[in-house]
Formats: structure tokens, C-alpha cells, sequence
């Protein structure tokens, strides 16, 4: 653009006027009665010259702009037309163009794009070129003063020629307001897509270059390789199909804004009323990844009108559920991002019209300045161009405001007054000037450590995008949000140094502790185990130093050579924590610190982090922690994290929708159990189903019984809850209980029919060799022989060397001596069972010549339990459990059955069926190994802490 020249202007009598016009007049005249080229050329080059400098007042722009309108109308005179085309191109390429003058000739450009259709060729030539170097001469903020003429000529020119121009402006506009052009892409889009379907070959080859230009202002990283396919889809409607399955396969994460839409929807729009189901069901999906992504409903608000009607009616028509429940997700996240209500559309914000500004400025100078406001329209309109992109911008810097508006409204008003009235202009036409100038940041003391700006994803899901992170030393931040939104995945990125922008490790160290030490670890002893990850750190420090932190930790001197395996949840997270400590980091990352940790130590814990000089970051479900420790709540909202001063109580006062934390009640989710079923004998439900009587158990090679002499019951009504410090043996007797451990002594009585799930305390333990499943096919895995694969290895299943000796027991039946060598089945008999066992036959029994022949199938009889019990408990165990499976009503093992169980413990049917475990957070991951156990409707369950990767909502359902 040509230098401006920002000059006063001079006060002038009406004299002085009339003395300017007559110059103008003369200089007109002039180049109208020129022949030759270089005569033309000098007459041209005066009136540019004279235009340059200081305007005495609007009389005189104006006078020129009637006199070329007038001259290019002369529909008799072709030698006017090319003159006036030739003036004007003339002042618009003049190295400086006074500030009063510039608007006048955008004014023009509508005249001259008609002339450029002109039947005379020397006509159309000029014209051609004086419409570029008016579309050249523009402030590059001022695209929307002419971006609509040059459509208007696109759409509804007669002349091809015309319509060649106007494309040739556009692709001009690209090279010279690239960044202010990009923000008119959703009006140039449908405009020049018409035009690639004109009837003339010429105007479409131009249209599609124009396109492939308009398309290139377009950024976003994740649609870039696919423009060329999406303008073909303009050209070619047929390609339609393909190109929604290439969008398909796409993870959106950059911000969704304006221009990614204009070129998307045209093809969403199409793909929407494909035949294909699939195409639908695909083209749906687009929309809700992307949706996700737009930060502003003014952003979609254009687009709502083409976009929801069709989701709606596929809503309404698709006969496959699934498909039907992905446009349904779309409609939603439509609605939700475009800030519907109750069906009706949000009005687009008019802030950034030409319109809107120039009225507000004239309201601005109305008081004052009544008697320039009539002459200066064409100015008022300009400024109102330039205003309304800042506004769509959001730019209300005072510099960005003074630099563009400035020099226009000067030449309205003259320099004193004009600084005045363009602040005034910034703060009543930019929305956000007000409250910028209002808002005073929100800064603390202390040293940062890192103020970042960083997207996030796993695998194809988005969990934060272009969010920002700002950390102070000695700070204590709580990260919350609800499971899968990735908190601990943010926490081992910071960790893995795969965050963009976060310092490296030897700027700031940071330190991991995580809830569940290495399963390959746990065979080392503590004081091994600490030195060993010490020095793989680095860290060179005496053991005895190591043993003095341990001890002030709690530790007692003969846990050191234990086995890690021997400690419970709680005393592994104190020791990865005592690690931690070692480490001297800037930055400790806590993930649920206070899982297996019992009362005493909770508060141990949040005493040291209070009095700790370093800055903490901590995941956790516990609210009390929470509130007790926490100075600054970072929460995840909508692919961001925001930060709240306070600790929990202060935050859920300014977020009253995150109360959950707090109260379980307030939880949304629901959790559904399946139906037991029926068990025999058991007509209330206070009678006992499991019967403990007097039981020990001791782990072998410890010097005292870890539980001794107890004695309880369970029965179908009972909620029982194990309660002690840690290292009592909880774990121990849930162990017990469910036949993982053999009691040492004493009695565990289990219905013959009953069915009992169990959740391990590391829950994880469940899944950890299945990682590359999906959730549904490892319930296929676990249930496929028709038992729990996952119950096959217990200790109470398992036939040791003393089973094997009872089992030689010899029974008489019929005359014969027999050995039971099988259970096949189970029928009632009196008060109890009786069972059907297959024999081996003895001969010369208790001789030399000993012999145990396997007799036939019709050779079978039936045993009482009471007698067969004595001998064969184990096989009885396993044919009794084969029952209560069959009594369990069969479940068919089909994707269908799965997903609709699995959507009782709040997991949907694309994770289940769609996203391997290794993928899901720990949460998720909880509530797989919740559906598994409970697959075969138990009429037990026992959860060994079940609640410690839970988040509030699941809590509150469970």
C-alpha cells in the first residue's frame, strides 16, 4: 500500500474552494483533449501529483469521484470511459495518497470492474488496470470495503470479462492482505465455487487457481494435505464419498475456526445426503471431532442453518442404531458448541459490520461535527471497514486502533480532535476493549517456573488443545477433571519431557510418583530397591543416609531387607515417595497420592507437602486432601486447563458444577449391577451365603499369623466394609474369602450355587497381560469356555499332594471295590446333593499285582455329598460352580451384549469395542475390570479398595 500521508486539515475559506475545484477541472479537461500517449501520460501524472498532497476539505475528492462516474457512464463517448480509467489508476498508484482521497476511490471500484466488461478493448484494458491498483492502493485492514463490490461483480456481471477481473482481484487481494483476507474466506468460498461452475471454460480454469489461492489462507495442520481433494469436491460432487472417508481417519487438534469451515461444510453438507449409510454415519462424525474444536459459537453460527436441519432428519431416518447414536453425538455437540436453545438458532454478532462501526462513529461525531458527517460518508464507511476487522480480529490494542483509524478519521476532522474520538471509537466498538483496559492481571509473586502454551492428544483422542501453563515455586496446584479427560497423561509428559515449550529436566527437575511401583521391582528389597533408583538418577548418597529418611518417613529397620512384596498399597506409596524426596525436585508430579494410604498417613502426607519448599502438582480423588493442601486448582474445561486461586471449597464456590468432588450424591452417572439370580435353599436374605468360623491364615515364612481366630458371615443383604491400618491384613482375609489364599486354619463355607466377583487391590493386576484388547474382547477372552478364566488359577482350585491322597479313597458300590476318577453331574437329594462320578475299577487290591481299570459310562453312579465331599471337595467345588454358572441364565457373548453391559459402568460403545486398554486412563481401566468381574451376575462382590482410580462421578455412582 502507498505511504500515507497523515496532514492536518487546513481550515479553507469557500473562496479557496472554488479556486481547488477550478484547478481539478482544468486538469480533467486536459486529459480529456490529450492524443498522443505521452500527453496522456503527463495529464494523468498531474492529477496524481495534485491528489497527493494536503486535501483542503471532502469537496474536492468528491468533485473528481462524480466527474469519472459520470465519465464512465458515457455510454456514447469510448475515448471518456478509457480516460477516466486511466485518472484513476493513476492516483490509486501515486507513491502517496492523501488519507481524504483513498476511501474515494474504493467508491469507484464497482464503476470501473463494469468498465472492465466493456465492448472497446482499450476500455477493458484500462479498466483492468485501474481496478488492480485500486484493490493495491487499500489499507490492508480495509478488505471489507471492497471484498463485497468484487463479489457482487463475481456473481452478477453479464461480461465474462468482468468476472475475469474481479477473480484477477481476489488473487491480487491474496498477495497483498493475506492475514485480513483469511477472516473473509466464508463469504469467498460459495462465491467462487459458483464460479468454477460457470458455462465458460476461461472463467472456470481462473476460478479453480482463485480457489486453490483462497484456500491456501486456510491454517490448520490437520486439513492442509486435504485441500486439493476438497476443492475437487467443489468441481466434482462425485468424489464426495471418498474424500468423507480420507476426513474420516483424521485426528482433529488444531483450533477449529472460520475458514476450516467454510471449506469443510460444502463437503459435510453433501456427505450428509449421500445414500451410503456409512457416508452419513462418517460425514457425522467429522462434524462432532471438529465442533469440538471451535472455541467461539460465533464461529459455527454461519454454518448451523445447513448443518443441523440435516442431522436432524438422519436423526430421524437411519435405520442403524449406531450410525443413528454418531449423528445424534454430533447434533449435540452442535448444539452445545453453537450455544442452541430450545431449537432456535443464535443470531450472528453484527459487532464487525461496516454498518455497525460507521454508525457508532457517526454517533461519535455527530455532536460536534454534524456538517462534515454529510461530505464525508465515503470516509465514515472506510473507517467502519477497517474498525470491523480489528473487531473480528479481537484486536483492541490502542496501537493497532491509532496506526490504521487515525489517518482517516484526521481527514475528517483535522489532528486535534481526531486521537479523541478514535480512543473513543476502540472502546464502544470493540467488545473486548472495555474489559482489556479493566481486567488487571492476575499476577503473583514468586519465580516461574514454566508459563507454556501446549496442545496434548493420545492416540487419536484431543485432551488439551493450544492451552497454557504457568507454574510458581512452592506453589501447590490440584489438577482435576473427570476420568479420561488425561491428567495423568499430562503428568508423564511433563515427566518424559514431551511437553512443547515446558523446560527440560536439567532447567527444572521433575519428579513422577506414581501409585503402582513396577511390577519387575517388586521382587527387590526396600533399601535395595530405593539405592538402585537412586542411582539410576544419578544420585550418589550413603545407604545409611538413605536408612535415616526412611526411618523419619515411618520405616522401621527390620522392613529394609524385606520384599517389596511384602509391604501393602500404603507403606509402596510412602517408599516411592521417600524416592521422590531423594531426588530434590523443583517440580513433584503426585498421581493419587493417598491411594492404600490409611488416616495417620494421609495426614503424615499432607504435613510434608505443606511444609515442603517445592512446587507440587497432584492428581487425587480425595476431597479432604484436597481442601487441606491445595493453594491452586488447575481444572480441565473444554480442551483447556484454567486455573482457580483456592483450594477446593474456594473453587467449587466459582464452578458450583464440580460439587461432585465434594458430594458423592451430586454425581450424575449411574452405575447398574446385573440381577443375581435365584440361589437355592436362600429364601431371605439374612441367610448366610459364606460362612467364616474360627479361620487363621499365616503367610508362610513370616514368624506370626497375619489374621487369626475369625469368624463372620455373609449373607445376600449384607454391605460389609474391612477397616484397619495399613499392613493389618485386609487384602489378606478379601484373599481368603474368595479362594485366592488357603486358610491355615478354621472353616470358609460358600454355598454350593454362589458366584463371587473380586477386584484385586491394584486392579490392574486384572488386565495387565491384555493391554492390546480392546475391553470387549478381553471379556470375550476371559468368558469364552463358558467359566472365568480369571478364577482358574486359585489356590483353592489348584490340587495339591494331599487332595491327591484323598482322592484314593475307595469306595464299595455294587459289590466292587471303585475309585472316583470323575464328577459329571448334580441332582437334588433329600436336603442336600448327590453327584454322578465315573470309577476305576480295582482288582487284587492291596497286592503286588494291584490294578485300577477304567470302567464305562453305564457304570456310573451317585455319591451323596456328605460321603464325596470327604474326598473330592475340589472336583465337587468345580461341578457346583459349573452350576451356578448355568443358573446364572447364559449370556451370549456377542459385541452387542458386551456393549450394552459395559455401558452400565459408564463406558460407551466406541470404547469398548474400538480402543485398546493399553489407551484408557486408569479410571476407565477400573471400570473394565467392574464389568468383567460382574459378567456372570454375581451374588457377591468384593472390591479391595476400589475407589482409588475412581473419579468423584464414578465414586458417587458406585
Amino acid at each position: 500500500m502507498p505511504a500515507v500521508d497523515v496532514s492536518s486539515v487546513p481550515v479553507v475559506s469557500g473562496k479557496e474552494t472554488a479556486q481547488a475545484v477550478a484547478v481539478l477541472e482544468d486538469l480533467i479537461k486536459n486529459l480529456n483533449i490529450s492524443t498522443s500517449a505521452d500527453e496522456v501520460h503527463a495529464a494523468t501524472g498531474n492529477l496524481a501529483t495534485y491528489f497527493s498532497g494536503p486535501i483542503p476539505e471532502q469537496t474536492l475528492p468528491l468533485k473528481a469521484v462524480e466527474v469519472f462516474q459520470k465519465q464512465l457512464n458515457n455510454k456514447k463517448d469510448a475515448t471518456a470511459r478509457e480516460r477516466a480509467c486511466e485518472a484513476i489508476r493513476a492516483i490509486a498508484s501515486h507513491q502517496t495518497i492523501a488519507p481524504g482521497v483513498e476511501p474515494h476511490l474504493v467508491s469507484l471500484l464497482g464503476p470501473v470492474l463494469a468498465a472492465s466488461g466493456d465492448k472497446m478493448t482499450a476500455v477493458q484494458k484500462a479498466a483492468q488496470s485501474a481496478a488492480l491498483a485500486i484493490v493495491q492502493a487499500i489499507n490492508a485492514n480495509a478488505v471489507k470495503a471492497v471484498v463485497p463490490v468484487i463479489l457482487n461483480s463475481l456473481q452478477n456481471a453479464q461480461k465474462w470479462q468482468e468476472k475475469m477481473c474481479a477473480l484477477d482481484c481476489l488473487n491480487c487481494l491474496v498477495e497483498s492482505a493475506p492475514a485480513q483476507l483469511s477472516f473473509r474466506v466464508p463469504d469467498l468460498i460459495p462465491a467462487v465455487s459458483e464460479a468454477m461452475w460457470d458455462t465458460k471454460a476461461d472463467i472456470k480454469k481462473a476460478a479453480y487457481s482463485t480457489m486453490e489461492k483462497v484456500c491456501g489462507l486456510i491454517v490448520n495442520k490437520d486439513i492442509e494435505r486435504f485441500i486439493p481433494e476438497l476443492i475437487k469436491c467443489i468441481a466434482k460432487p462425485e468424489n464426495v464419498p471418498e474424500t468423507v472417508h480420507l476426513l474420516g481417519a483424521t485426528t482433529f487438534v488444531s483450533d477449529v475456526t472460520g475458514p476450516t469451515l467454510a471449506i469443510m461444510v460444502p463437503l459435510l453438507d453433501r456427505g450428509l445426503v449421500e445414500r451410503e449409510t456409512a457416508i452419513k454415519r462418517k460425514s457425522a462424525v467429522i462434524v462432532d471431532n471438529m465442533c469440538k474444536l471451535v472455541e467461539d459459537p460465533q464461529i459455527v453460527a454461519p454454518f448451523l442453518p445447513k448443518l443441523m436441519p440435516r442431522l436432524e432428519k438422519n436423526y430421524e431416518t437411519l435405520a442403524d442404531p449406531e450410525a443413528r447414536e454418531k449423528t445424534k453425538q454430533a447434533l449435540d455437540t452442535l448444539i452445545r458448541v453453537g450455544d442452541v436453545k430450545d431449537g432456535k438458532i443464535p443470531e450472528i454478532s453484527t459487532a464487525g459490520d461496516v454498518e455497525t462501526v460507521a454508525a457508532i462513529l457517526k454517533d461519535i461525531l455527530s455532536p460536534k461535527y454534524k456538517a462534515q458527517i454529510e461530505k464525508s460518508e465515503a470516509i465514515i464507511n472506510y473507517v467502519g471497514a477497517i474498525a470491523g476487522q480489528l473487531v473480528d480480529e479481537k484486536d483492541a490494542e490502542v496501537t493497532s486502533w491509532t496506526q490504521n483509524a487515525l489517518p482517516y478519521i484526521t481527514a475528517i476532522i483535522g489532528e486535534e480532535e481526531a486521537k479523541a474520538i478514535a480512543e473513543t471509537l476502540r472502546k464502544r466498538a470493540s467488545p473486548g476493549a472495555a474489559e482489556e483496559d479493566a481486567v488487571l492481571s492476575d499476577e503473583e509473586e514468586g519465580e516461574d517456573l514454566c508459563n507454556c502454551t501446549f496442545s496434548l492428544a493420545y492416540g487419536a483422542k484431543i485432551l488439551l488443545n493450544q492451552t497454557s501453563l504457568r507454574l510458581k515455586r512452592g506453589q501447590r496446584y490440584g489438577l482435576l477433571g473427570p476420568n479420561g479427560t488425561g491428567k495423568t497423561t499430562l503428568m508423564r509428559a511433563i515427566n518424559n519431557e514431551q511437553l512443547e515449550g515446558f523446560p527440560k529436566k536439567d532447567e527444572v527437575k521433575t519428579v513422577y510418583v506414581e501409585h503402582d511401583l513396577d511390577a519387575a521391582d517388586t521382587e527387590q528389597t526396600v533399601i535395595g530397591w530405593t539405592m538402585k533408583k537412586l542411582r539410576d538418577v544419578g544420585i550418589d548418597i550413603p545407604q545409611s543416609d538413605v536408612e535415616a529418611k526412611l526411618e523419619e518417613f515411618g520405616f522401621l529397620r527390620e522392613q529394609f531387607e524385606n520384599p517389596i512384596t511384602s509391604l501393602s498399597g500404603g507403606w509402596k506409596m510412602k517408599l516411592a515417595l521417600a524416592r521422590a524426596v531423594f531426588e530434590n525436585p523443583d517440580i513433584l508430579l503426585l498421581d493419587e497420592p493417598t491411594n492404600h494410604l490409611d488416616v495417620k498417613n494421609v495426614a503424615w502426607l499432607e504435613n510434608y507437602l505443606c511444609n515442603s519448599p517445592c512446587t507440587s502438582i497432584i492428581v487425587s480423588h480425595d476431597s479432604k486432601f484436597l481442601d487441606n493442601v491445595i493453594q491452586h486448582v488447575v481444572h480441565y474445561e473444554r480442551f483447556k486447563l484454567k486455573r482457580y486461586r483456592g483450594n477446593l471449597s474456594e473453587f467449587v464456590k466459582k464452578v458450583p458444577s464440580a460439587r461432585s468432588y465434594y458430594e458423592l450424591s451430586a454425581s450424575d452417572m449411574e452405575f447398574k449391577f446385573p440381577e443375581p439370580g435365584f440361589l437355592e435353599g436362600v429364601k431371605t436374605k439374612a441367610k448366610a451365603i459364606i460362612r467364616v468360623s474360627n479361620m487363621s491364615f499365616q503367610y508362610p515364612g513370616t514368624p506370626k499369623p497375619q489374621l487369626t481366630d475369625i469368624t463372620f458371615q455373609v449373607s445376600l443383604g449384607s454391605r460389609i466394609a474391612v477397616i484397619g491400618p495399613n499392613g493389618a491384613g485386609k487384602s489378606t482375609l478379601v484373599n481368603v474369602l474368595t479362594g485366592e489364599l488357603i486358610p491355615t486354619s478354621g472353616e470358609v463355607y460358600q454355598h454350593e450355587n454362589i458366584r463371587i466377583a473380586y477386584i484385586k487391590q491394584h486392579a490392574f493386576a486384572h488386565i495387565d497381560n491384555h493391554l492390546d484388547k480392546t475391553p470387549s474382547e478381553y471379556i470375550q477372552w476371559r468368558f469364552q469356555t463358558g467359566e472365568d478364566r480369571e478364577t482358574m488359577d486359585r489356590a483353592n482350585k489348584i490340587v495339591t499332594e494331599d487332595d491327591e491322597k484323598a482322592m484314593d479313597k475307595i469306595y464299595k458300590i455294587d459289590g466292587t471295590l471303585r475309585r472316583v476318577i470323575g464328577i459329571h453331574a448334580r441332582r437334588k437329594f433329600k436336603n442336600s446333593y448327590e453327584y454322578e462320578c465315573s470309577f476305576a475299577l480295582g482288582e487284587n487290591v492291596g497286592m503286588k499285582s494291584e490294578k485300577w481299570t477304567p470302567m464305562m459310562s453305564n457304570d456310573n453312579a451317585w455319591i451323596p455329598r456328605s460321603e464325596i465331599i470327604q474326598s473330592h471337595a475340589k472336583m465337587v467345588a468345580e461341578v457346583d460352580q459349573k452350576e451356578a454358572l448355568a443358573s446364572g441364565q447364559f449370556r451370549p457373548l456377542v459385541r452387542k451384549e458386551i456393549e450394552a453391559h459395559c455401558a452400565n459402568f459408564g463406558l460407551d460403545a466406541e470404547l469398548v469395542s474400538h480402543s485398546r486398554m493399553r489407551g484408557l486412563s486408569g479410571g476407565q481401566r477400573v471400570k473394565v475390570v467392574l464389568a468383567a468381574c460382574s459378567w456372570q451376575r454375581p451374588h457377591v462382590i468384593v472390591l479391595d479398595e476400589p475407589t482409588n482410580y475412581l473419579d468423584r462421578d464414578s465414586l458417587g455412582a458406585l
